[in-house]
């Protein structure tokens, strides 16, 4: 007993250092309660830190949102830019080629000046000259004129050369007036174009300011997405923290508990050798106090002989430790719990004469009338998954080629293996990948 609570004390040392190398911020003593203290001061911050994660994660969502909004507003703005710039560059193009017109109608419009002038010079010298001459160039045309017929000829060749003269200073007149007409259209046109392209720039200059605009919205919203997503990668990393911590914790309490149910177990078999000691003693006080009869003496040898051969062997009596909670899971768990000391064997279904893990599951959820299947692989993909957070006395812990029963307290019973048989174990003592629930 004294090598025995000198390890366990070694144990309880151990544990507060090195969970104090591990984490010396969280955990200071090995003491249940103070684990119990720290675990629940650790789960607090964890979900603290997940309340900020999602709050902050609806924060990003939004961002996010807002930002694509802005982003969809400067593509298309940035369409109606180019769409403008398009606009902008044809009309250029067509205020070039009116201006050019405008040139070439400039160019016509001063011939048609020529022409009209030309006539109207000549014109004028030719009326000029027949009002100077008057009666007397009429009288010349019927004096050199061979006959009536002659001068009359030669008096309407004259009226017609007038009336040339006055049908071609028309046309000319015309012609000009039609150029003028152009050259006042075309000019009427440009400014129209010029005035379509002066908008044209307002609106580009709008264009810009508000692309300008949006592009630091945008930014800011990168900002501030950028500075959610950092809050959010803090509190992953708390959360992340807060879980190994009440990994380590976990394993620590359950450690603790086991040490506790081995400690009780001890100090009861102790008392219970004390007892039969004590029981013994009395025993063998009363035969030495018998009468030393012969008949008395056959008969107390006979009754000693008895009362004191060795007892029937018979199957471990299981364990004083309960299962918690309450209901058909713990039943099943406080079941398992009757064959702690029993025989591992491969392949064994027996639970008081041997049997191997998954044959013990099998066998204890058998005595409650639930079926489940022979390999632990077959155990770990039926039943209902619940998570270790929820699990529940009763319910199957899986963790690869190897199942227990998890019995509260984070421990389960298991048949371990031959060395140790049916035992208590923390359920941290291997990496958990499921836990089933098949009550």
């Amino acid at each position: 007993m004294g090598r025995r609570s000198f390890r366990g004390r070694l144990l309880s040392a151990s544990l507060v250092f090195v969970f104090a190398l591990c984490d010396p911020l969280t955990v200071h003593t090995a003491t249940l309660q103070d684990i119990r203290n720290e675990k629940a001061e650790a789960q607090s911050k964890k979900k603290e830190a997940e309340g900020k994660l999602s709050s902050i994660n609806k924060d990003i969502e939004s961002i996010s949102e807002e930002q694509e909004a802005v982003e969809a507003e400067i593509e298309e703005l940035d369409a109606q830019l180019v769409d403008l710039l398009l606009s902008v560059s044809i009309l250029e193009s067509d205020i070039s080629q009116k201006e050019q017109e405008i040139e070439q109608t400039k160019v016509e419009l001063e011939q048609a000046k020529q022409q009209v002038s030309m006539q109207e010079t000549a014109m004028a010298r030719r009326i000029k000259f027949m009002y100077e001459k008057g009666s007397e160039t009429y009288l010349e045309l019927f004096l050199e004129s061979k006959s009536m017929a002659e001068a009359v000829n030669k008096s309407e060749y004259s009226e017609k050369l007038y009336k040339y003269d006055r049908l071609m200073l028309e046309k000319y007149r015309m012609a000009r007036q039609d150029v003028e007409n152009k050259e006042k259209q075309l000019e009427d046109e440009l400014a129209e174009l010029e005035e379509i392209k002066d908008d044209l720039n307002a609106q580009k200059e709008e264009l810009d300011a508000l692309i300008a605009e949006k592009q630091e919205s945008a930014e800011d919203f990168a900002a501030q997405l950028s500075k959610a997503k950092s809050k959010a990668s803090e509190y992953k990393n708390q959360i992340s923290q807060q879980s190994d911590n009440l990994k380590k914790l976990n394993q620590a309490e359950a450690e603790k508990i086991a040490e506790e149910a081995r400690k009780k177990a001890e100090e009861e078999a102790r008392k219970k050798a004390e007892a039969a000691a004590k029981k013994k003693a009395e025993e063998e006080a009363k035969k030495n106090g018998e009468s030393s009869s012969e008949s008395n003496d056959e008969g107390s040898e006979s009754s000693s002989s008895d009362g004191g051969g060795e007892e029937p062997q018979s199957r471990p009596t299981g364990t004083s430790v309960r299962a918690s909670g309450s209901g058909l899971g713990a039943d099943i768990a406080n079941y398992g719990l009757q064959f702690v000391g029993c025989p591992y064997v491969p392949g064994g279904t027996s639970l008081s004469n041997g049997c191997d893990c998954s044959g013990f599951t099998q066998g204890v959820f058998s005595n409650f009338g639930i079926h489940i299947p022979r390999s632990s692989y077959a155990q770990s993909a039926g039943g209902q998954e619940v998570s270790f957070d929820e699990a529940q006395a009763g319910d199957i812990i899986y963790y690869g080629g190897h199942v227990g029963i998890y019995i509260g307290n984070n421990q389960i019973v298991h048949a371990s293996t031959v060395a140790t048989g049916i035992k208590i174990s923390s359920a941290f003592y291997r990496s958990i990948i499921t836990v089933r629930r098949y009550w």
